[in-house]
């Protein structure tokens, strides 16, 4: 697909399986080329992860100056949140809570789903199952700091998440429920989703939606990053953080 990239002012990531694999740091290649995308184009990142899931795994790496981090937008937790780089120090600009009870709510269909399709959770989990991040609540089948290679092997003979979600819709018909990386599932308001995040660039940074482009890994139907499509924006799919390169080391030739 050919882009124009001189036209370009915005260029969105999502964040796991396109920018690092899921729960470790970007490489060092990726800091790299985002480094040099940063010198001539502002960048943002959309994921379900919280901040310190984008301070543990891009930012304690990038190692960028002040006056590059200005050019750099975080929309963590399905971009309920964002953070922006003011005066020596990250912001956060606004966060979409979801009320404590309204939380507490979606905590007990979790439980009630676990009955309802006779769930029972792995013999060793890594951290919280599910977790609260304020203006979202995660389930991570093996807990949040699981090894990937565990992740990838649940996910192949074990994967149940189709039907959990499936449970937790009768009980949560007016939040969204989407079951984004390896082993997870992320519960927002409705509504919430990368569309959404897309919008909140245009409305807060002032950039038309034709001069973003966005790249993910999952811009098929059904897909947790498909719903940007909607906006309008342009497009790039990729299977894996080398695809995510590839495509910077080609841009960056051109810029």
């Amino acid at each position: 697909m050919y882009m124009d990239r001189a036209k370009k002012s915005l260029f969105v990531f999502d964040f796991d399986g396109t920018l690092n694999a899921s729960k470790v740091p970007i490489d060092a290649e990726m800091k790299v080329l985002l480094r040099e995308l940063l010198e001539r184009k502002k960048v943002a990142i959309v994921s379900g992860s919280g901040f310190d899931y984008y301070k543990l795994n891009i930012l304690d790496v990038l190692d960028c100056p002040d006056e590059l981090l200005e050019k750099l937008y975080l929309f963590p937790t399905s971009s309920t949140r964002f953070f922006r780089f003011e005066n020596g120090a990250w912001k956060q600009v606004y966060a979409d809570d979801i009320p404590v009870e309204e939380r507490q709510m979606i905590k007990d269909a979790f439980e009630k789903a676990y009955q309802d399709i006779g769930y029972t959770h792995p013999p060793q989990v890594f951290g919280e199952v599910v977790e609260d991040r304020g203006s979202q609540i995660t389930f991570s089948a093996l807990g949040q700091q699981a090894p990937l290679e565990l992740k990838q092997q649940w996910r192949a003979t074990q994967d149940r998440r189709a039907e959990l979600i499936a449970a937790l819709k009768k009980y949560l018909p007016e939040f969204e429920i989407k079951m984004p990386g390896v082993t997870s599932i992320d519960i927002t308001r409705k509504g919430i989703d990368k569309g959404y995040g897309i919008e909140q660039m245009r409305d807060h940074l002032g950039i038309p939606i034709d001069e973003m482009v966005f790249v993910g890994d999952a811009l098929y139907e059904g897909g947790n990053d498909h719903a940007v499509v909607r906006t309008g924006i342009d497009t790039f799919a990729v299977e894996n953080p080398e695809g995510t390169k590839k495509l910077l080391r080609e841009w960056l030739s051109e810029m």
